[in-house]
C-alpha cells in the first residue's frame, strides 16, 4: 500500500478490486478498497468535524480513524505476527480505559490522526506481506490462539476476512456521521 495524501483523497483514488483474481489479491484489493473508503470519508476535514459526533451515538470520525488503526495493529502485529503494539498503542493500559483510542482522538490534530492510521495500515501490510512470502499463504497461523478456550491460533484468511468487515461496518458509520458534517454521500 503506497501513503495516500488523505486531505486531498477522493473516490477515484480508491483500490479498484479486481473482477476476477486469486484469492489473496482478491482480498487483499477488497482490503485496500474499503481501506481508502474510510480514507474518502475523512479527506478534507478539520479537527472540529473530525470530532462531531451524530446523536445519540458518541462515535467520530477521529475515533474512529484511531480506532482502526488499532485494529490494524492489533489483528496483523499482535495476534499474526505476535510482536507488541506499535506506539503509541503499545503503553496504554487496556484494561484501565478499553474505550482509550476513541475517548482521545480529539486530543490529536488531523494530521496526527492520519499518519498514525497510515502507519498502522503500512506496518500491516508488511507483516502481511512477509507472512504471504513464507510460503504457507492464507492457512497460515497467528502467533498468539484466539481468547476462546480451545479454539487455537487464527489463519491469515479468517484475519483478512475479518478486517474487511470490520472496515466495511464502520464504513457504513462514516457515511452517516459524513453526510451529518457537510452533506457528502457516496459508497
Amino acid at each position: 500500500m503506497t501513503e495516500r495524501l488523505p486531505q486531498s483523497f477522493d473516490a477515484a483514488d480508491r483500490v479498484d478490486p479486481p473482477l476476477r483474481a486469486d484469492e489473496v489479491t482478491t482480498l487483499r484489493a477488497f482490503l485496500d478498497y474499503q481501506r481508502d473508503t474510510f480514507r474518502w470519508k475523512c479527506a478534507g476535514l478539520t479537527h472540529e468535524q473530525l470530532a462531531q459526533r451524530l446523536p445519540p451515538s458518541d462515535m467520530t470520525l477521529g475515533g474512529m480513524m484511531k480506532h482502526l488503526a488499532i485494529v490494524d495493529s492489533s489483528w496483523f502485529e499482535y495476534d499474526y505476527a505476535g510482536r507488541e503494539y506499535m506506539p503509541p498503542f503499545d503503553a496504554v493500559d487496556w484494561d484501565a480505559d478499553p474505550d482509550w483510542e476513541w475517548r482521545t482522538a480529539e486530543d490529536d490534530s488531523p494530521e496526527e490522526l492520519r499518519r498514525l492510521f497510515d502507519e498502522a495500515v503500512r506496518r500491516a501490510d508488511a507483516v502481511l506481506d512477509a507472512a504471504l512470502a513464507e510460503g504457507a499463504g492464507l492457512d497460515s497461523l497467528s502467533a498468539r490462539e484466539s481468547p476462546r478456550d480451545g479454539e487455537g491460533p487464527f489463519s491469515l484468511r479468517r484475519i483478512l476476512v475479518h478486517m474487511i468487515e470490520e472496515y466495511a461496518r464502520h464504513n457504513g458509520h462514516a457515511d452517516l456521521i459524513r453526510q451529518s458534517i457537510d452533506g457528502q454521500t457516496g459508497d
